[in-house]
C-alpha cells in the first residue's frame, strides 16, 4: 500500500513509519514541520500530489495540562487538522485512520466505557480530540477512529520515561492511584493500525467503518503501573528509589482535571475484526529492552 503518516515524530506515528515500512509499504512519513495539518492549502496540496491509498493521522497536541493555556493551538491542530484532513481524503476517496483518545470520558463511570457512551470531556484536550472526532465524522464516510489510552513507547516522551528519571534520581516516588485506565504501548497501536489498513476491503464491505476502542491489558492505575516500572527496569539496572507510595488526585493537583475512570472496552474491534489487546507489560519489556 501507498500510506501518508502525519504527526511521523510522535511516539505511534514514529512506530507506524518504521513498521509500515518493515511489511513493505510505500510510506510518506511526514513530521509537523514537513505537514502542517492546520494548513488546509498544505494538506490539500500533499494529499493531491500522494496517490495515497489510505491516510493515518497520528498527527496531535497531547500537551494535557499545557493545553489549558493554549486552547486556541489545542483546537487548531486536534480539531482543525482532522477537519482538513477528512475534507481532503473525501475529495480523493481515500480512508483516513484517525487515532483519539480516552481523554473524551469524564470518568464517573463505574465500568469500562464503550464506544456509544457519551462523552464528556473534563479538559481543553479531551475537549479539542473529541472536536477532532466529530469533524472526521461530519467530514469522510470512509474513516476509522481507534481511541487509545495512556500512551508509552520507546520513541518520545511519556509517563515510563519520566519515572525511570525519578527512580534514578529519587529514593522515594509519591505516584497517584485513584485514576484507572490502560497504558497501552505505542507499537501495538501502529501494528492495529497497519493491520485494519490492510483490511480496507473488507471493511469497505462490512460498512464497518466507525469508531473502535484499543488499549493494552489489564486495567491497572499510575501507582501500579510505576510498581511494574520500577520492578521490570530495576531488574535491569540499580534505580535509587526504593519505595513507590501511593496518592490520591487531590494530593496532586494539575491544571487540567484527568477522568478518574478512563478504562476502555476492547470488545467491539475483537468482535468485528478479530483483534485482541496485549499485556501492557509486553509493550514495557520493548520499551525496556530498547536503546531508548
Amino acid at each position: 500500500m501507498r500510506m501518508i503518516v502525519t504527526g511521523a515524530q510522535g511516539q505511534v506515528g514514529w512506530e507506524l513509519n518504521r513498521r509500515a515500512m518493515a511489511l513493505g509499504h510505500a510510506v510518506l512519513a511526514w513530521s509537523q514541520v514537513e505537514l502542517d495539518i492546520t494548513d488546509t492549502v498544505a494538506v490539500d496540496r500533499a494529499l493531491d500530489a500522494s496517490s495515497a491509498d489510505v491516510v493515518i493521522n497520528a498527527a496531535a497536541y497531547t500537551a494535557v495540562d499545557k493545553a489549558e493555556q493554549e486552547p486556541d493551538l489545542a483546537f487548531a491542530v486536534n480539531r482543525d487538522g482532522p477537519a482538513h484532513l477528512a475534507t481532503a481524503c473525501a475529495r480523493l476517496n481515500i480512508p483516513l485512520l484517525h487515532i483519539s483518545t480516552d481523554y473524551v470520558y469524564d470518568g464517573r463511570k463505574s465500568s469500562p466505557y464503550v464506544e456509544d457512551d457519551a462523552t464528556a470531556p473534563l479538559g481543553v484536550y479531551g475537549a479539542s480530540k473529541l472536536a477532532g472526532d466529530e469533524a472526521v465524522r461530519r467530514g469522510l464516510p470512509r474513516h476509522l477512529i481507534l481511541r487509545v489510552s495512556w500512551v508509552f513507547g520507546v520513541h518520545g516522551h511519556n509517563f515510563v520515561k519520566t519515572i525511570l528519571r525519578l527512580a534514578r534520581e529519587r529514593e522515594e516516588l509519591r505516584i497517584v492511584a485513584d485514576q484507572h485506565g490502560s497504558p497501552t504501548f505505542a507499537g501495538d497501536i501502529a501494528d492495529t493500525l497497519l493491520e485494519l489498513a490492510g483490511r480496507i476491503p473488507e471493511i469497505d464491505a462490512k460498512g464497518a467503518w466507525g469508531t473502535y476502542h484499543y488499549c493494552n491489558e489489564p486495567v491497572t492505575t499510575w501507582y501500579g503501573f510505576t510498581r511494574a516500572i520500577v520492578e521490570q527496569a530495576g531488574e535491569r539496572e540499580p534505580l535509587r528509589a526504593q519505595t513507590v507510595i501511593p496518592i490520591t488526585t487531590a494530593d496532586y493537583p494539575t491544571p487540567a482535571a484527568r477522568p478518574a475512570n478512563s478504562t476502555l472496552d476492547c470488545g467491539k474491534l475483537a468482535a468485528q475484526f478479530g483483534i485482541f489487546p496485549r499485556p501492557w507489560r509486553d509493550g514495557l519489556q520493548a520499551l525496556l529492552s530498547s536503546d531508548y
